[in-house]
């Protein structure tokens, strides 16, 4: 497998990409979980008025997120993240697994964001590991400070107080093509993702694999007693080297996250040459 460093666009998208997740000897992505087959049939045309009202209540069920009070998860293709917005103190917080040890190579992030500053806290395993270079510098157990001039526009690494949703679902929910109710709070139609690259939820390179099949993209989704998302499922076909695959959303805490705690002093050194590196 060929070590390859990781782009701000290509480590943003990999998370939920499986290409990183786990690599043959040629260094091409291995297939992630397969989805359950795509649902058919059975979804009001667009133009009904329930896809019309059910529409307008996904748009609206993503006003909340804009507040930046909440706790999410990501997951998806062997990968996950989970953290915490909290707009009040201009901080969040996100953990991010990318593969597991049996993978050539896994990668955990564990960053804290308090504006001005930004920390992570990087582990690389995997059969592959060991040929990261500077490796050793990389895998400190300590919380790395990021330079921002570094990172500035690295969605990887950043953190945009103007855009606080790591997810994107508002601009996934503008691609709504077909929808209906399937019970109280619940929906199901189908998303055109051709345009969600900046989601940041969805792999540009995978939505540009799926052609004329990002135009159609199934879902399920649900809110909260109040009307606001609690999750949102796409269930992406197979496209390419890449398997069907599902990718969950899901929100929680609205108006109870907490702010970021920073990481002890005696834990933090700054981030080497190698890690920036590593990701630009």
């Amino acid at each position: 497998m060929k070590i390859r460093r990781f782009s701000a666009a290509a480590f943003a998208a990999a998370l939920l990409s499986p290409g990183l997740a786990a690599c043959d000897d040629n260094g091409t992505g291995e297939a992630g979980a397969s989805a359950s087959p795509a649902a058919s049939g059975s979804i009001a045309p667009s133009g009904t008025s329930d896809t019309g009202d059910a529409k307008q209540a996904l748009l609206n069920s993503t006003n909340a997120i804009r507040d930046g009070n909440f706790r999410f998860t990501i997951s998806g293709a062997g990968s996950t993240a989970e953290g915490q917005v909290h707009e009040p103190s201009q901080s969040a917080e996100m953990r991010m697994t990318i593969g597991d040890p049996s993978s050539d190579l896994m990668m955990k992030l564990d960053l804290i964001h308090y504006k001005p500053d930004s920390w992570v806290k990087l582990e690389l395993g995997g059969r592959a590991a060991a040929g990261v270079p500077g490796v050793r510098q990389l895998n400190l157990g300590k919380y790395q400070h990021l330079d921002q001039t570094r990172i500035k526009g690295n969605r990887a690494l950043g953190f945009d107080f103007d855009q606080l949703d790591p997810a994107g679902s508002a601009v996934l929910t503008q691609g709504v093509t077909e929808v209906r109710r399937t019970g109280d709070g619940t929906y199901e139609g189908t998303l055109d993702v051709s345009k969600a690259a900046e989601a940041g939820s969805l792999d540009p390179a995978l939505i540009t694999a799926l052609g004329t099949q990002a135009k159609s993209v199934p879902f399920t989704a649900g809110v909260d007693p109040q009307g606001r998302l609690s999750e949102l499922v796409m269930r992406v076909p197979a496209a390419g080297q890449n398997a069907a695959q599902e990718i969950k959303i899901t929100y929680a805490d609205y108006g109870n996250a907490t702010a970021a705690q920073k990481p002890p002093a005696d834990q933090v050194v700054e981030a080497p040459a190698e890690f920036y590196h590593l990701f630009n």
